[in-house]
């Protein structure tokens, strides 16, 4: 395991001690939980991407998902 030291200003610290009150968990925790939110940002990035991309080339289509009573 990797250990990483992340030195915060006097502004931050005030941020992440909000944020460890809100979120009741510890700085490590927190970082890691906005490290695995920004890795999903980015995924979901290249996925609208490669969709766009295919809807571009007219390779998308639609289905219906039947009627509902």
């Amino acid at each position: 395991m990797a250990v990483t030291s992340v030195r915060f200003n006097a502004k931050e610290e005030k941020i992440v001690k909000i944020l460890k009150k809100h979120y009741n968990c510890d700085a490590s925790t927190l970082i890691k939980k906005s490290l695995w939110e920004l890795y999903e940002d980015i995924k979901d990035k290249e996925i609208i991407e490669t969709f766009e991309k295919c809807e571009k080339g007219g390779k998308t289509k639609f289905i219906t998902g039947g009627h509902h009573t």
